[in-house]
């Protein structure tokens, strides 16, 4: 298995082979990503040691929850897959 590869200068986290092979068949934008990863609207633990780092994006065909899945017992954390769902209500937290 080859090494994650590591995100841009400056960007804190990096992207496992996984998450960069779903992000692609995905068609979702790397910029757009690590715009989410690093400033999300919600952080959701999901399980110990891994959370959901989401916002609501404006797509052309609507409005998606783009979630990216962090595993933060890495240093830097991985990214370990990413992906967009049209279920908000399913995930997002009401504040």
């Amino acid at each position: 298995a080859r090494p994650p590869r590591a995100g841009r200068p400056g960007v804190k986290f990096r992207f496992t082979p996984h998450a960069l092979e779903q992000m692609d068949s995905r068609g979702l934008n790397r910029t757009l990503v690590e715009r989410v990863i690093e400033n999300p609207e919600q952080v959701r633990e999901e399980r110990l040691g891994r959370e959901a780092r989401q916002s609501r994006v404006h797509f052309p065909d609507g409005e998606y929850l783009l979630r990216a899945m962090v595993d933060r017992r890495t240093n830097p954390p991985d990214v370990v897959t990413v992906y967009r769902t049209r279920d908000i209500a399913k995930y997002w937290r009401q504040e």
